[in-house]
């Protein structure tokens, strides 16, 4: 085989040494004048403080650069310091060391890869005025290298309740420029809107925004603050891919009829990016890739597709707490550590050691004092807003991020509402703690104030259940944070034997009566429905769907009452004092028809005695329908009302 002579001419310095060893004579060893300190790997910002070592007589200046530009370096003794911009993907950098006489030499190269988009930023203000709504983009801002904008269009989502238009009577749908007033609609609802701003260099951005129309009226939204309408009437259905067969996304694609006719609004999908083993998903690797034993991107493509054709929203389960110890990140932090760019990225105590999720060493926790962490992450949210259209993200673990950094999720969900307006953002974190609210999240979890741990954990199946349910719906007195919106759930991944295992069907009828007419979002798990047994991380066969409890049509009639029943849907409740108390339950959920809920907790047939507020005495006195059922009921003399073994009623003025 014939050597290219570029080849042979590298090859003569380590033949020279060899003969030079092979005749007792030392090769000559001239250390390298100049030196970038660090390896190659990923950053997540514009610049990077790089640093490096240069022999001080022989360098009478030190330059550190690539193809975005080069600075000159600061330096102190035989070690330089400098901030380097970078530019869009690959920079190969190197440091020069000037001799003070027009003599160069180089350092060897240093390579940082960031995986951002130079693009503008588009910002949505809106403003009530006498003339309409007006729309502003002046908040809109150049990208990383300052390029102008050069172009503002204005668009709409479709789906308002009326046509949008400017306030010259023009659709706002091909509207130009910084600046535009829309006529004020009458008919009342949430109206969307977007806009694109490019710049000089090409790049472009797409923001959006709704402002709402409340009797006739126009109000803008604070979006730091305030939620979608769709969020506070949502029923959530998690789904485990894997249990909807070979191809899992397809298999929840090829179900999504089955569930739109069950009536649940939102699809909570489990963690789907690529993921060792058999982790359930949450020992992330890639949180840009879709997991391939569950399909490919377009699979993905296509369920959120069909499910926003049906009016299903797709929420995903995503793992910023920490990442896989298998992802690349930390395998470079381990093998190279200070030197790596990640080495920072991951928490790490007082001897340097990087910390963990509890005491998983799989799972080591992300640094989020770190602004490239924070950048990193966010884009990783953003990524599916932008490229799949999702609807929201349950966050996981998101109660161990707040611990560590309780400023990151307020400028997370900006950046992620300023695409998107309406996602659900969802923490796991307990809903008794004002915490996860306060950081941007819409709901939290029906925890206890320990992470972890179901509020209605030790409360089925005792003798008392109905005093402990009572105190874990109004955290032993306690109360729960202002408008604190409440994920509710008899099952869900982390809940092991499913309800009616544990419990048996009898029981499930009022306790999924009560998940369902609770405020709050209720969510079922996968094959809630048909009661299903099952425990998810035991990596179950795929299920039939078959219904051997006869439960499909109780689940149905629930949440078509939910959607249909605005009283069902607030965040008002109120309990009504029953006798006998050991076995039973009763609230009201006021509104302009209200309803009241009576729940069986006994095996044996008792007749309740409720004690009603006076207010809604006279609503409750005539004839009554249930709601569920579709029964004809009326309250006995003193308000007694009878009950089966574990029965149910949710009432309501006929």
């Amino acid at each position: 085989m014939t050597t290219p002579a570029s080849a042979r001419h590298a090859a003569l310095p380590a033949v020279l040494a060899l003969l030079l060893a092979a005749c007792g004579a030392a090769a000559p060893a001239a250390a390298p004048r100049i030196a970038l300190d660090g390896v190659d790997g990923d950053v997540w910002a514009w610049q990077r403080r790089v640093t490096g070592t240069a022999d001080p007589a022989a360098c009478a200046e030190v330059r550190v650069g690539g193809p975005a530009g080069e600075v000159t370096a600061t330096r102190t003794g035989g070690e330089f310091a400098a901030t380097v911009p970078l530019g869009e993907g690959e920079n190969t950098l190197h440091a020069v060391c000037g001799d003070g006489h027009g003599g160069e030499s180089r350092s060897a190269a240093l390579t940082y890869r960031v995986p951002l988009a130079a693009r503008p930023t588009a910002r949505i203000r809106v403003a009530v005025a006498d003339d309409g709504v007006a729309l502003d983009a002046g908040d809109s801002g150049p990208g990383p290298f300052g390029a102008p904008l050069v172009r503002h269009a204005w668009s709409v989502r479709p789906g308002n309740p009326e046509e949008l238009r400017l306030a010259t009577g023009a659709p706002l749908a091909g509207a130009a420029g910084p600046r535009v007033v829309v006529a004020a609609p009458v008919a009342d609802g949430e109206y969307y809107l977007r806009l694109e701003v490019a710049d000089e260099l090409g790049g472009t951005d797409v923001s959006e925004t709704f402002f709402r129309v409340v009797h006739g009226a126009a109000l803008p939204v604070d979006l730091d603050t305030e939620s979608a309408a769709w969020i506070e009437g949502a029923v959530v259905y998690g789904v485990y891919p894997p249990l909807y067969g070979e191809r899992p996304l397809s298999g929840v694609t090829a179900r999504l009829d089955d569930l739109t006719d069950l009536g649940v609004t939102a699809l909570w999908l489990s963690p789907l990016f690529p993921a060792p083993g058999k982790d359930f998903g949450y020992a992330v690797t890639d949180y840009f890739g879709v997991r391939p034993e569950y399909g490919t991107p377009d699979e993905l493509r296509e369920l959120i597709t069909q499910a926003h054709a049906r009016g299903l929203r797709v929420v995903l389960d995503f793992v910023p707490n920490h990442t896989s110890a298998e992802h690349p990140y930390f395998q470079a932090a381990e093998a190279f550590g200070p030197a790596s760019p990640q080495y920072d990225y991951y928490a790490r105590d007082e001897r340097g050691a990087a910390t963990h999720y509890y005491d998983w060493t799989n799972l080591p926790n992300l640094n989020y004092d770190h602004p490239e962490v924070r950048r990193f992450m966010t884009e990783a949210f953003a990524s599916w807003v932008r490229d799949y259209g999702v609807d929201g993200f349950r966050v996981d673990a998101a109660w161990g991020v707040i611990e560590r950094a309780p400023g990151y999720f307020a400028e997370w969900r900006r950046e992620l509402l300023r695409l998107k307006p309406d996602l659900l953002l969802l923490a796991e974190a307990t809903a008794r703690s004002p915490a996860p609210f306060r950081g941007g999240f819409a709901v939290a979890y029906d925890w206890t104030a320990e992470p972890g741990h179901w509020a209605w954990e030790q409360v089925f199946g005792k003798p008392d259940t109905t005093a402990r349910l009572h105190a874990a719906l109004t955290n032993d007195g306690a109360g729960a944070p202002a408008d604190a919106l409440v994920l509710r759930f008899l099952n869900n991944n982390d809940t092991g034997a499913r309800f009616i295992t544990t419990y048996g069907r009898d029981l499930l009828v009022p306790a999924s009566t009560l998940l369902l007419t609770l405020p709050g979002l209720p969510c079922l798990y996968t094959g809630d429905e048909v009661g299903a047994e099952l425990e998810p991380y035991e990596e179950p066969a795929p299920l039939t769907f078959a219904d051997p409890w006869d439960l499909r049509d109780l689940h149905r009639r629930l949440i078509a009452a939910r959607r249909d029943t605005p009283a069902l849907r607030s965040r008002s409740f109120v309990p009504v004092p029953a006798t006998p108390a050991a076995g039973v339950y009763a609230y009201l959920r006021p509104g302009d028809t209200p309803v009241l809920v009576a729940l069986s907790f006994a095996a044996a047939t008792t007749t309740a005695t409720l004690t009603l507020p006076a207010a809604y005495a006279d609503a409750f006195a005539g004839d009554l329908r249930d709601l569920v059922t579709g029964e004809a009921v009326t309250l006995g003399p003193g308000v007694t009302l009878p009950l089966g073994p574990y029965a149910a009623r949710v009432l309501a003025p006929r």
